[in-house]
Parts: structure tokens; sequence; C-alpha cells
């Protein structure tokens, strides 16, 4: 039974408990709302968002992510075939490093292997599932909540303690804007990206007739096991060229190289309903993944079923395997520099 208490909140947010670990630790589910009726839900449990409802012109609300019902869903679903980290905050390092290994100031780290012989999203007990500390709730305009955590040295094998803060809110304009923090004792590597799956058509459809655009003229060229050759290719005339508004495909999973101007990284639009999510950032990529299968194992929220078109993902990133190519961005963070990262996803009715 869920017991719901408001009793140190005020009236835009409020807590109540989502279940306990395999050891018994406590995990909750918070609720933000702003003045629109706009409506965020967030667990510490992965600093992960579970739900997001956006008022539609037509009055009527609209869930426009994927995720589950319970604690314990989140949990199973890291033991799919493959992981679809639902809603997700993702680190140390998003995305693959091929062969689990980089160099840094001359020396090699060996990476925990997680993906065949590859690193994925931070290795088998990356951010995604591990219990958040809430620092601060902010009511009022522009609602917003801080976690945080501490990720000590040698986790999953990265060099340095690593604090990360990230601050989700919810402005009155409709957008949800996410700020990352992070400062390391050792000069270490970090990625962080957040993975939610959106449908802008609710999270029981599909997205294959939602338009997308994505501001760039290039993206990486991978291997078949989806790790960065180093080389860049054009878009144009090829089927991954969303320059223009193109039907969501089948099938994608690829990092794109943002064309910088105005921090537009890309944009998703529904037809049926007149709904607009545009995304912008002030990170070099977006990593681009149409799926969410939970293979007839697990119940998406509200009895759902997941299939390999339920959701589109914009990761906002470095490129995956940074540390292996110096003509990538840099993805080191020195010990006496602060690591931040910004995202918004803004929603339109029209």
């Amino acid at each position: 039974m869920k017991i719901k208490h408001i009793s140190h909140f005020k009236a835009n947010s409020a807590v109540e408990l989502f279940g306990f670990t395999s050891d018994g630790e406590e995990v909750s589910l918070y609720e933000l709302t702003n003045k629109n009726g706009m409506q965020l839900k967030v667990t510490n449990y992965g600093a992960t968002i579970t739900s997001l409802k956006m008022p539609l012109k037509s009055g009527e609300f609209v869930d426009v992510v994927l995720g589950f019902d319970t604690l314990e869903a989140y949990i199973k679903s890291f033991d799919l075939e493959s992981a679809p980290y639902f809603g997700a905050t993702v680190g140390r390092f998003a995305g693959r490093i091929s062969d689990s290994e980089f160099v840094l100031n001359g020396t090699s780290i060996h990476l925990k292997k997680n993906h065949k012989s590859h690193s994925l999203h931070g290795g088998n007990g990356g951010f995604s599932q591990k219990i958040w500390k809430v620092k601060n709730i902010h009511n009022g305009k522009n609602p917003s909540m801080t976690l945080a955590y501490f990720s000590p040295d040698q986790e999953e094998n990265f060099p340095g303690d690593l604090s990360v803060e990230l601050t989700y809110t919810l402005s009155d304009a409709n957008e949800l804007m996410i700020n990352y923090t992070a400062s390391t004792t050792k000069d270490t590597v970090v990625n962080l990206t957040h993975h939610s799956y959106f449908n802008l058509d609710g999270h029981k459809s599909n997205v294959s007739e939602q338009e997308i655009m994505v501001n760039s003229h290039r993206l990486l060229e991978k291997t078949n096991e989806n790790i960065p050759t180093g080389r860049f290719l054009n878009v144009a005339n090829c089927p991954f060229d969303f320059t223009s508004p193109r039907n969501c495909p089948s099938k994608i999973d690829n990092t794109f190289i943002l064309n910088k101007e105005n921090e537009f990284a890309a944009s998703l639009f529904n037809k049926s309903n007149n709904l607009k999510m545009s995304v912008y950032t002030n990170q070099p990529g977006v990593h681009i993944y149409v799926g969410g299968n939970c293979f007839n194992t697990l119940k998406g929220k509200e009895n759902a079923d997941y299939h390999p078109l339920s959701g589109i993902c914009f990761e906002t990133q470095n490129f995956p395997n940074a540390p292996n190519y110096k003509h990538f961005p840099n993805s080191v963070l020195r010990k006496e520099e602060l690591y931040y990262h910004k995202t918004i996803y803004k929603f339109q009715s029209f």
C-alpha cells in the first residue's frame, strides 16, 4: 500500500513511498507541478523520471514518457535482454567505451565490462541504479528539486571521488530543465545524460508517425557493436538526414554532432494532438535511440506493453568513446574543474 504524506512540502510538490530495495533502503517518489498543470514525477532511485504529464490545448493531459508503476519493475528492468534505462540519469559515462579501457594521464584505466567486452552507461552499477539523496525542493514559481550522488573513487574502476548534483526544474513556459554539476578529487572522465523515452501521443502508443528534426549535418560512424570508429559521416542523402522533419525511423541508435547555434538540438512533433517538444543543450552531441522493448517480460505503466517503437530518446551528451579519441570533445574532468551540463525539453501545445 502506498502511503502519501505531504506534511513537509507545499501545495505544488508531494512525496510518497515508492518501495524498498532488496537490502531494505527506502525509495521515494516526488511530484512537482507548475502553474499550468505540467506534472513531473521523479524517484530518487537512479534520479529517474517516472512520469511527465503535459497539458494540451484541449484541456486533456498526456503522459509523454515511458516508465513503470513500481520500484520493483525498475530494478528488474536492468536484468532484461537490453536494459531500457527508462527515465534514468546515466553516468559516470553515458554510451559505450570501447573494450572498457582508456588512457588517462599516461595510465590505462580498465573499467568493468557490462556490454560484451565494452562498458555501457557507467557499467554494471552505474548511476541509474543508485539511491540519490534529495538535497532540496523549491516550491512556487518554477518548482524544482535537486538530487545528489557521491560516487567513490574506483566505483566501476573510475578514478576519483565524484560528487554530482542534478536539478530538475519545471518552468512556467512548460520546460523541463535539467542541470548537472560534478567535481572530482582526481582527474577522471565524466559524461552524464538523461534517458527518458518520449512519446507525445502517450506511453501506450508508438512513435512511428511522429516527426523529428535534428540540428546536425554529421553523425558518428560506428562498428556493428555500436562503437564509434572516430570518423564523422555526413547525413546528406542518407536515411538519418533529419535537417528537415521526417517520421521517426523504426530503428536508430546513433550519435549526432550538433550545430551549436542557439543550443537547439532536436525536436519531436505529434500531428495527432499538435504537441511539440524541442530539445536544447550545451553538449556537443545528441544520441538518438528508438526503443523501449520490455520483451513481454515487464508491464509498463497502466499495464502497457512496451515494444521496439514505444518511445524515442534524445540523450544530450558528449560523444561515446570520447576518452579514446583526441579529436572528440574533451571528456576529462580535472580535479580543480567543475563539470556543467544543461538540457531543456520545451513543450508547446498548438
